[in-house]
């Protein structure tokens, strides 16, 4: 198997699971994430929602309702190198500022949260990437639907070490995973979904027609 990973807390619980199955994984950021695997350089992955359209995809991805906290626009000027969902989030929602994702963004302040404003708009959660494939559909379907339905307990020690590495506190930690973060997608993300990729079609119009 060659499955990219997200090194971000919101992908640990998939990380240990996958540790336990004794399978390696390829990591970085999401937008190298997802030039990997338009390059077929991994077979399946967590990709950014913006590249999943048309994609062989599983109803599994990173989703939070009303917040994530892992998502901001700071203080600040600029899109987030490491990501694509979220640049293209924030303009939809028309925020200006920084945009900053992932295990950095914990150790920001005075920011606006992009799942919360995007609830706040459309009263939905929002799906910031989907697990996706472009080889051996079965055997990846059968591997995400067992990581689903088996509740990942992540070692005490190996929380506290990757809170400890962010400046959080464990607890902190552990509610942002089993409080804020989950995986198992239903109509509402769909929904969501389904309004992000016209928004973002939209934004690309627009931007074409200021730019000829």
């Amino acid at each position: 198997m060659k499955i990219g990973h997200i090194d971000y807390l919101n992908l640990l619980p998939f990380y240990q699971f996958l540790k336990k199955k004794g399978i390696k994984v390829k990591s970085s950021y999401p937008a190298k994430i997802n030039e990997w695997f338009e390059n077929g350089k991994i077979e399946a992955a967590f990709i950014s929602s913006i590249k999943a359209k048309n994609q062989k995809c599983f109803p599994v991805g990173i989703a939070a309702k009303k917040e994530v906290k892992s998502v901001l626009v700071c203080p600040g000027i600029g899109d987030d190198f490491e990501s694509a969902t979220s640049n293209v989030l924030a303009k939809i929602l028309n925020i200006q500022g920084k945009v900053v994702i992932g295990d950095k963004a914990f150790r920001e302040k005075n920011c606006q949260d992009l799942a919360k404003l995007w609830y706040e708009k459309y009263n939905l959660p929002f799906v910031f990437a989907l697990f996706c494939v472009n080889k051996k559909y079965e055997k990846y379907e059968k591997l995400i639907k067992e990581f689903i339905k088996t509740k990942q307990k992540i070692p005490y020690l190996t929380l506290k070490k990757y809170a400890e590495s962010l400046g959080i506190s464990y607890k902190e930690a552990k509610e942002y995973l089993d409080k804020i973060i989950y995986y198992n997608l239903g109509w509402r993300e769909k929904k969501a979904l389904k309004i992000f990729w016209r928004k973002a079609n939209e934004l690309t119009k627009h931007r074409k027609t200021a730019s000829s």
